[in-house]
């Protein structure tokens, strides 16, 4: 999940030139982390929104009307695409329009094309499907359809239109645009329209968001609502395992994806599944037996469930259908398997409910960006559409994405299953080669390495729990399995590991992988995790341990102690020869705070119940009206969890620990929510949030702030605090992050194999062999631990030196109607501060 650049915007507006951390990698999802620099140029609202902001003007023409609309099936996150694109546009100085029920309403015109002010989008981040309506239009697919449609457009003076849909609707818009001149001019030689009534309107804008949870468009990572989809598949099958392994009974799972297996992979990475099938990449000629020895062996090993997902779309070598059907009949062969076998089809449950946190992420910083593509674009500008890459949005040709979407179905059709996966990005080849080394890599011997390069790797969690740690473990052990190394697990961090390794049992012992089998949908560390440090549980004594147990390497998983941990442990490698082993951390951690990377493990689930509770409060809060509620984040000294969540809910205000909270800050911002209030008419969705990390202040806490308020309020509206806790790091990890927990535990544990056994002198010179690896800007890396340490690292704040994610705060203000507000003045420290205070340095202004 995967999630974005730090230099976000290149230009103004021009999102994520090298990250969505993904992300939205949640989104995304990778996302990495999502992240911003918003660079904005900005001008008096049309409608001034509370806020009333105005800077200096954008050089544009005035007035200009961009119409928004949704089209095709509808997907989670469609109305976060609208409601971005609404106030980016108002807040650019244009107008905004809708058009209802898609094509049709273009096509039918009058209040079907509606203008919206500002306020008529309050509160649709938390709403499902799309309340602008979408359509089948079978007039469109018509020139003459396309002609009023044209007509309508001028009629209400608008000429940009921004469209979320699939590959179908966004392939009808790029025509329309082409064939705009030919229909403009048509409509003048027919007395439709006059040559001055289209003199402002000769070209017409289109710009792309992919809104679809198939996620079946080539050129971007993630569309809007698929991590959404994947979220309730997870859910689905989890609940389907826990009566699955009652009965003992086989399940096949169809799910959506008729040329596109996403949805299915994915799930089986994130729940585990036992056999898949997927249009792209069929199994081999007999599938059947292939299946059947797989699922046996699992039986065997002791499992008592077994979880066949497969795609609407797939086939078999030969292109031949595979149903759920056949897959269940075999399944209940009493001359095989003879396993009591139940189909169950999720349908449209899949599209249903609201969209999760990356999913509202990625939707409105496309939002964002597409406004601004709209109003950069020239007559020459090719078509496009927004996409992210890991964790960077970036523009691309719409058509050129399109042709080659069209290329995978082709591919599919002619059987030619290689240039199928060849045209799919490299993540889903990673997540399917991942999903074959944790399912079938103990059936399948020829993945074992010779016996002298077999390793005895330690796994250990570090730090607090996140969501997402036994997915990783789980990944890491299947791995080491199908590879001949011996896994071992260190129970409750190095203080169990100094403390408890002699017990019975003790806390260092070898993985029990029928019960690891069954931890990728856990929440929390099934092996334990403590945040002391190597030096607090005795270095001696660590470096005897492993010498004692005869470690070859380390894979570690947590935050920021984790971090420091491999630091102190890399510095000792002197003092210490048994240290130097290999080590690489997998970050894991809700605070995102790990220097090295843009997403850790566990920030996605954290957001999404963050999200998810606030949605609740904001419910109460517009129940009563006028109330407002300050919620308090976790995070630490980070507030990537406040801006996000943010971001999510469309909170009224963020105070994080990387700005400061001042009174004059609150000051704005009471008499900003006084504004709000007195021009709230009665009106639902009025309710309004606050968000405050836990360390934005050493004074303010979410209580005091709530308390203000309701002093300052005079009676005109009401504040509470709301403090969720630890109920942030979440119960079952989010579908992104087990996924991601996959593909990155598995690539660590191949860069420990590249160093092998007794490699000491080895692993002392090469700075890579104490790493983290991360998600940066396209790609994913490994870093090494010193250079991280002496050029990325505030160590007194516990955080990266930069913040990729900070510039979303802005975005944040501006669709949240936040003012420009002051910020706190930096803390005087050290000489210059005693000097101020003794009045022997006056004080800057």
């Amino acid at each position: 999940m995967p999630i974005f650049d730090r230099a976000i915007f290149s230009r103004p507006l021009s999102i994520l030139n090298n990250p969505f951390p993904a992300l939205f990698a949640l989104v995304l999802l990778s996302a990495s982390s999502l992240g911003i620099r918003l660079l904005l140029s900005s001008t008096t609202p049309h409608r001034v929104p509370p806020s009333k902001m105005s800077t200096a003007p954008v050089k544009m023409a005035p007035k200009k009307k961009i119409a928004i609309m949704t089209s095709g099936g509808d997907s989670p996150g469609m109305n976060a695409v609208v409601r971005s694109c609404v106030r980016m546009a108002i807040h650019m100085g244009c107008d905004a329009y809708c058009v209802y029920e898609g094509y049709e309403g273009l096509v039918r015109g009058g209040d079907f094309i509606k203008q919206m002010d500002w306020f008529d989008v309050r509160g649709w981040l938390s709403e499902g499907g799309t309340l602008i309506g979408t359509a089948r239009c079978m007039a469109f697919y018509e020139r003459a359809g396309r002609l009023t449609a044209a007509k309508n457009m001028i009629l209400n003076g608008i000429d940009a239109l921004i469209i979320c849909g699939g590959d179908g609707s966004l392939t009808g818009a790029d025509r329309f645009r082409a064939e705009w001149p030919s229909l403009l001019e048509e409509l003048v030689s027919t007395g439709e329209l006059t040559a001055e009534q289209i003199q402002a309107y000769k070209h017409l804008n289109i710009v792309g968001i992919v809104g679809s949870i198939d996620n079946d468009l080539s050129g971007t990572d993630a569309t809007v609502g698929c991590y959404s989809a994947l979220a309730r598949i997870c859910l689905c099958i989890d609940m389907i395992e826990a009566t699955a392994s009652s009965h003992s009974r086989a399940f096949v799972v169809e799910v959506m994806g008729r040329h596109c297996g996403w949805l299915a992979l994915m799930a089986a990475v994130a729940t585990g599944a036992d056999f898949l099938f997927i249009p792209e990449k069929p199994r081999e000629d007999n599938w059947r037996e292939e299946m059947r020895s797989v699922i046996q062996q699992h039986r065997k090993l002791g499992k008592r469930k077994t979880i066949v997902l497969i795609a609407e779309g797939a086939l078999d070598k030969f292109g031949n259908k595979i149903s759920p059907e056949e897959v269940r009949d075999l399944l209940a062969d009493k001359n095989g398997l003879a396993l009591d076998t139940r189909i169950t089809t999720l349908g449209h449950v899949q599209r249903g409910g609201t969209a999760v946190a990356y999913d509202r992420m990625l939707a409105t910083l496309q939002g964002v960006e597409a406004v601004k593509a709209v109003l950069e674009a020239t007559p020459e500008t090719k078509t496009c559409f927004i996409a992210i890459t890991e964790n960077k949005i970036v523009r691309k040709p719409l058509m050129e994405a399109v042709l080659d979407t069209k290329q995978v179905a082709k591919a599919i059709e002619s059987q030619d299953f290689d240039g199928a996966m060849a045209l799919r990005d490299a993540e889903f080849s990673e997540q399917y080669k991942s999903f074959m080394m944790t399912t079938a890599g103990q059936i399948d011997h020829e993945t074992l390495l010779p016996e002298k390069e077999r390793m005895k790797i330690g796994f250990i969690n570090v730090g607090a729990p996140a969501g997402g740690m036994n997915a990783a473990v789980r990944a890491g052990v299947s791995y080491c399995l199908s590879r001949g190394h011996e896994p071992i697990a260190i129970h409750n961090g190095f203080a169990g590991f100094a403390r408890h390794h002699a017990d019975s049992p003790g806390s260092v012992r070898p993985f029990d992988w029928l019960e690891v089998d069954g931890w990728a949908s856990k929440g929390g560390s099934e092996i334990g995790t403590n945040r002391e440090l190597p030096s607090e549980s005795g270095m001696e004594t660590i470096a005897n341990l492993i010498e004692q147990y005869q470690f070859d390497a380390l894979f570690l998983i947590g935050g920021f102690e984790a971090f420091h941990a491999v630091s102190q442990l890399r510095k000792a490698r002197e003092q210490y020869p048994s240290l130097c082993i290999p080590m690489t951390l997998l970050p894991a951690t809700v605070s995102n705070n790990v220097p090295g990377t843009e997403y850790s493990l566990g920030s996605d689930t954290c957001l999404n119940e963050l999200v998810d509770y606030c949605d609740k409060i904001k419910q109460s809060a517009s129940a009563t009206r006028r109330r407002v509620f300050v919620i308090e984040t976790q995070g630490g000294r980070s507030g990537y969890i406040a801006t996000l969540a943010g971001l999510g809910v469309g909170a009224s205000a963020v105070y994080l620990p990387e700005e400061g909270l001042s009174l004059e800050m609150l000051s704005e911002d009471v008499r900003h929510l006084k504004e709000v209030f007195a021009q709230d008419k009665g009106q639902s969705r009025a309710g309004r949030l606050i968000l405050i990390n836990e360390k934005a202040s050493k004074v303010y806490n979410a209580k005091l702030i709530a308390d203000i308020l309701r002093d300052e309020a005079h009676g005109r509206f009401e504040s509470r605090e709301g403090i969720p806790g630890h109920m942030q790091q979440g119960g079952v990890p989010s579908g992104m992050d087990r996924c991601r927990a996959v593909r990155l535990a598995i690539k660590c544990i191949q860069q420990l194999e590249k160093y092998g056994r007794n490699v000491h002198n080895r692993v002392k010179m090469d700075p890579m062999s104490a790493s983290v690896i991360g998600i940066k800007g396209a790609s994913v890396i490994f870093t090494p631990v010193q250079k991280l340490e002496e050029e990325e690292t505030d160590w007194p704040n516990r955080r990266p030196k930069a913040a990729f994610w900070l510039s979303m705060k802005e975005i944040v203000d501006i669709l949240g109607g936040r003012p420009r507000h002051t910020l706190p003045e930096p803390d005087l420290t050290g000489v210059k501060a005693k000097d101020v205070k003794r009045g022997l340095e006056p004080v800057a202004n």
